[in-house]
């Protein structure tokens, strides 16, 4: 049997998103899950709220209205100091008003029946819940005091008057001052809840959207072992998964991609009678070098994170992103959910206006860490080893610390950019930072010990996935487009893109597909190591090259285990941004000399004169030299569509000089799994060889589709050699016979029923050579992201004008 409701305690299983100004955010949340969500597997800890009325009865009976008045009427936030007597002030008065009888009563009630239904060793987590919190458009995150493992009722009650009192952290005041929200008209309900023993296993946050791109389809969870605080706070570098939500709802069950985090320290429960009930240890080695959750374990969030956006969404009546904290009970335990609110900060962007950081210099790097935020800024170096020395920050600075704590925010909202040495990319710092529109650096080890107080330097999270810190002032400069009313042109507009961490802001642009992802790329930036190195290992002659080699796959089975992987998380990504929009995957196309010099490349490779026209493109996949390095390839792209559910995934073969090697390196392909039109399957050829272009319609009996490549027709028609500087004039798109060779190839794909599209740099640097092969009727045209939006208004007026 439970207790009836009463003015000052609701039950979780008895609240709704309606009792918001009751129990506030946090907790009107945790009720809604509770019993909505419950029934459809989700997991929510059980527990009760005392409610917003409770603190204001303790401030009626006391008559402290007055005094916090006096405390806070007429405080300027942005006298540090003034904001922190003020802050202290109102909390002493909070904390000092008597609890109520009544309250006091009835949390005391709730607490032993929590005790009947759990056991004698009952803890619980006390975590404040304002209710002017969680709304789609201010989260209040990390503004109010949370408690861990609290064991008894006096700590408990004493737990709960320090949650109503961090009503007034100074943080929580700035906030207040910054969103227009009376001080007097916010209350503070508490959350207490049944721990879950996360300190045995792990925890973190997700979010039902890409926390820099904005990218609606993706959930992104990250992780550290033990309590999950650490997360939160930026005390550690979590990992990071990634789950591709419109593939999940189709049946298929992969993690898209992974990136082990240090997890330096580990928050655990105190053992013995010690003050404080929780503790931060390092983590164990081993644990550093493994992730703190299974496959299984991450698309399980997955799931729940997708029930709980779908059933807020719902009740908006609109998209609602959602940022979610979750949490494992001991190391074979159940996963929980034990917060939900709506994201703030990038679903609150434009659709229509896309907005671009570009660096146009360069500088020595200092520091290297996660980035966020996706702009630039620059300004002096101001290092704060802690809240003691946030007085002498000047607005404009860039703040640099160890990690950041909601303490801090009121200095932050001034600084110009941000750099940690420990957090990820959901961490305190980052949020803010998204919040305030500055950039972030983010999990940058040993910043606060290479850059110097005072320096300049130019904070740069414009690049990808990793942001950078440069020495001094790099220039750089803001684009920002509006895309409302744009005219898409009839011909499709493509980009070509190889860094799969540029893949989401990417796949943002108003554009068609992928024309072009660089297999090459992703295995030069993100495997680093030469396919028959992982196979073959014991033939580099080097020992520390070998040793190095091998070092590569810890944590996977074997060499080859790790290359499939890591091949298929790169290209997955690419293709999962842009689904269901088609991206045409071109195998790779290394030169010998390229391929040598990836990690243990060497002993596998020839040397060559002119490796341009040599060993690479379809004659390599088929020769022995290479055919196991090949099969890595097509089992990565098989994993990528069969598994992952990436259908949305062309190949295209480079460099393929006669209709006898086409042949062979479809039938090696359809022996790794990948037969053309099976599963939907396309497959592309280069059209980069004069051959292709004259056998155009004995290509066409063996292919979907060709994409030129311009740049080695370019060089094959006119004979020269494109890495010469000496006959650089003489390489020319624009040249009569290569514009004829471009008819040729165009007009023989449409006499074939095949696609026509072009790949290469030539639309991109030559707006007339676009606007010629308009006219020529081409079906694609992929281009530098950076051209995208100006081609496509150039391209959309010819084509009004054939019209």
């Amino acid at each position: 049997m439970t207790s009836a409701p009463t003015s000052c305690i609701r039950w979780f299983r008895d609240l709704s998103l309606t009792d918001l100004p009751l129990v506030g955010g946090k907790n009107a949340s945790l009720g809604e899950m509770f019993q909505q969500l419950t029934p459809l597997g989700v997991r929510i800890p059980d527990g009760f709220a005392v409610t917003a009325e409770a603190y204001r009865d303790a401030l009626d009976e006391s008559d402290a209205w007055v005094q916090l008045h006096r405390a806070l009427d007429g405080l300027d936030k942005r006298d540090i100091a003034a904001l922190a007597r003020a802050g202290a002030k109102a909390r002493e008065i909070v904390y000092g008003a008597p609890m109520p009888k009544h309250v006091e009563t009835t949390i005391r009630e709730a607490w032993r029946e929590m005790k009947a239904r759990f056991g004698e060793d009952l803890s619980v987590a006390v975590r404040s819940s304002a209710t002017a919190e969680d709304l789609p458009t201010a989260s209040f995150a990390g503004q109010h005091d949370t408690y861990l493992n609290i064991r008894g009722e006096e700590t408990l009650l004493d737990a709960v008057k320090r949650c109503q009192a961090s009503l007034f952290t100074d943080r929580a005041i700035s906030y207040r001052i910054d969103n227009g929200f009376d001080h007097f008209k916010v209350s503070l309900s508490v959350a207490v809840m049944q721990m879950v023993r996360s300190d045995l296993a792990s925890s973190g946050v997700m979010f039902t959207i890409d926390t820099e791109s904005g990218h609606p389809d993706m959930v992104f969870i990250t992780g550290a072992w033990g309590l999950g605080e650490n997360v939160v706070q930026g005390a550690v570098d979590p990992d990071e998964f990634y789950v591709h939500k419109p593939t999940y709802r189709q049946g298929f069950r992969s993690v898209l991609r992974r990136t082990l985090g240090d997890k330096q320290i580990q928050m655990v429960y105190a053992s013995g009678r010690t003050r404080e009930p929780v503790v931060n240890r390092p983590t164990p080695k081993a644990d550093r070098a493994r992730f703190c959750l299974s496959d299984a374990d991450v698309l399980e969030l997955a799931g729940a994170a997708i029930k709980i956006e779908d059933h807020y969404s719902r009740q908006a009546g609109t998209l609602r992103p959602m940022d979610i904290e979750w949490a494992k009970d001991g190391p074979d335990g159940p996963l929980y959910i034990v917060q939900a609110r709506p994201e703030t900060a990038v679903s609150q962007r434009s659709a229509t206006q896309i907005e671009e950081f570009v660096l146009d210099g360069q500088g020595e790097v200092k520091a290297r860490g996660r980035a966020v935020g996706a702009r630039i800024a620059t300004g002096a170096v101001r290092l704060v080893a802690d809240a003691r020395h946030l007085a002498e920050f000047k607005p404009g600075e860039v703040l640099v610390a160890d990690t950041t704590t909601p303490d801090w925010e009121p200095v932050m909202k001034t600084a110009a950019a941000i750099v940690t040495n420990r957090g990820g990319r959901t961490c305190h710092a980052a949020i803010v930072a998204r919040e305030l529109g500055i950039p972030a650096v983010v999990g940058a080890e040993h910043a606060t010990t290479t850059l110097a107080n005072g320096e300049g330097v130019t904070v740069s999270c414009a690049e990808g996935a990793m942001g950078k810190v440069y020495a001094g002032t790099v220039p750089f400069h803001r684009e920002v487009s509006d895309i409302a009313g744009l005219k898409k042109p009839r011909t499709e507009i493509m980009v070509n893109l190889g860094n799969p961490e540029l893949a989401f802001q990417t796949s943002m642009l108003p554009c068609d597909g992928v024309g072009l992802a660089r297999m090459e790329f992703v295995i030069n930036e993100h495997i680093k190591v030469h396919p028959m190195a992982v196979l073959h290992p014991e033939r580099i002659v080097d020992e520390k090259e070998r040793a190095q080699v091998q070092s590569l796959w810890a944590g996977c089975p074997d060499g080859a285990s790790y290359f499939i992987e890591r091949l298929a998380e790169g290209i997955g990504t690419i293709a999962a941004a842009f689904f269901p929009r088609p991206v045409i995957v071109r195998l790779s196309d290394f030169k010998s000399n390229e391929y040598a010099a990836l990690l243990g490349g060497r002993v596998f490779e020839p040397h060559e004169e002119n490796p341009m026209i040599g060993f690479r493109g379809a004659a390599r996949y088929i020769h022995p030299a290479y055919a196991e390095g090949f099969a890595l390839e097509c089992q990565a792209l098989k994993r990528v569509r069969d598994v992952m559910g990436l259908t949305n995934l062309k190949v295209m073969v480079p460099f393929c000089r006669r209709l006898d090697e086409a042949r062979g390196v479809l039938a090696a392909m359809a022996g790794h799994g990948l037969g053309r039109g099976v599963n939907g399957l396309q497959v592309y050829v280069m059209c980069e060889i004069p051959n292709n272009v004259l056998l155009i319609d004995e290509f066409s009996e063996l292919f979907d589709g060709f994409s030129i490549g311009s740049n080695d027709l370019t060089q094959l028609t006119l004979g020269v050699d494109r890495d010469s500087a000496i006959v650089a004039e003489s390489f020319d798109e624009r040249d009569p016979g290569m514009l004829k060779m471009l008819k040729l190839a165009v007009e023989g794909a449409k006499r074939n029923g095949r696609h026509s599209g072009i790949c290469g740099q030539a639309p991109s640097d030559h707006p007339e050579i676009a606007k010629y092969l308009v006219e020529l009727g081409i079906d694609s045209i992929s281009l530098t992201p950076d051209t995208v939006l100006r081609t496509m208004r150039a391209l959309a007026e010819i084509e009004a004008k054939r019209l």
